[in-house]
């Protein structure tokens, strides 16, 4: 199994996740707020504390100037990835401040590029990147929920977008999904994959040159990890 962190920013916190035995977990400033709420002591607090207002009085703490390059989800993004996380559950980190979940989104480019898959959890939908390679889906009545697989109505229609980010996303090809592609090319200023829908086969997206912005609706659960 690969190695899973969990880091819960200052966002909009789903609680869509719950952290698994051997999960690292690293709030990123006023994060900490949020699992502490719920009942989760993090391995590691990380941030400036400008929006927590102190740092917590714990000895697991990483405080970092105000003034600095990187915001405090790019310094929890870092700190996971040099321990070695391969996968990196985001919570926190989308909704509040556009500007914020912009910085999110090139966040997860950052994650793709150092060969890694990062997610944000969100309420409504997650969000992924994808960098010349590509994702699974699991089919609409089987989701793997922990060791278990859920039934999920034949009827229910979760929907999934695609993007280009960052230029031309070449080479993309979708299959699995109501609407698919094949070798095709995406552009970051028309949005043709707005709203395709999850059908009763596992869905397959993969881009051979550049970078797919994908968000789906359903649970982090849906995705083939």
């Amino acid at each position: 199994m690969s190695k899973r962190c969990y880091i819960v920013g200052a966002g909009e916190f789903s609680n869509k996740y719950k952290p698994m035995a051997g999960d690292f977990i690293i709030a990123a400033d006023a994060g900490f707020a949020y699992l502490e709420k719920i009942g989760i002591e993090p391995d590691l607090v990380v941030g400036d504390f400008d929006s927590l207002g102190a740092p917590p009085k714990q000895l697991n703490v990483m405080q970092s100037p105000a003034e600095k390059d990187d915001t405090d989800m790019m310094l929890a993004v870092n700190e996971a990835l040099e321990r070695g996380y391969e996968i990196l559950l985001i919570d926190g980190a989308m909704g509040g401040r556009p500007d914020h979940t912009m910085a999110n989104y090139q966040i997860l480019t950052n994650i793709a590029s150092r060969g890694a898959t990062g997610i944000l959890l969100g309420d409504e939908m997650c969000a992924t990147v994808v960098k010349n390679k590509s994702i699974s889906f699991l089919p609409v009545q089987q989701v793997n929920k922990g060791q278990e697989m859920a039934q999920i109505e034949s009827d229910r229609k979760d929907f999934i977008s695609i993007f280009s980010l960052g230029g031309k996303a070449e080479g993309v090809s979708i299959s699995g999904l109501k609407y698919n592609l094949e070798d095709a090319t995406l552009s970051h200023d028309y949005p043709i994959g707005v709203s395709n829908e999850f059908t009763d086969r596992a869905a397959n997206i993969s881009v051979k040159s550049g970078i797919l912005l994908v968000f789906w609706k359903g649970d982090l659960c849906r995705l083939n990890m």
